[in-house]
């Protein structure tokens, strides 16, 4: 590349990260929500966007408790995203898109039910993507962004 090209690149990187300097990022976490397994956090918002991690359906207060059937797991996936979403300013309401991920996808009648049944007449996008193998054995996991409800309304 010429220095021409180099300089174009450096420039708009300098610019990017002056930009982004002013935003915050803020950490979520819940008690309502399993705790993170790893490096990472429950949710972090930013420029007035929630982002759920993918939530496993692990019962909250400790341990690995999972649900059996996917029915159930489904549910307690989605119970884990509102927990975080209401500790965050949001609700399954202020959900834009979802990635839920399934070990079978002959399995994926069930969770669209359940799904249908908890988000009611909300449609955020979504992705349905099989992983052939999740942490602890589960059979599915959400993940979600949403909008952060402004100050003083829904």
């Amino acid at each position: 590349m010429n220095k021409f090209g180099t300089a174009i690149t450096l420039a708009l990187l300098a610019f990017t990260a002056t930009d982004v300097s002013g935003q915050t990022i803020q950490s979520i976490e819940t008690a309502d929500a399993p705790p993170p397994g790893g490096h990472y956090s429950q949710a972090i918002v930013a420029n007035g966007f929630v982002f759920v991690s993918g939530q496993l359906p692990i019962k909250p207060g400790g341990g690995h408790e999972i649900p059996e059937g996917i029915e159930a797991q489904t549910r307690q996936a989605l119970a884990n995203v509102s927990a975080i979403l209401r500790a965050a300013h949001s609700d399954l309401d202020n959900v834009v898109s979802v990635t839920v991920y399934v070990t079978d996808i002959a399995n994926w009648p069930a969770v669209n039910r359940v799904y249908a049944d908890v988000f009611g007449q909300h449609r955020p996008a979504r992705v349905v993507a099989v992983s052939p193998q999740l942490h602890f054995g589960s059979l599915v996991e959400v993940q979600a962004v949403g909008l952060v409800r402004k100050k003083g309304g829904a």
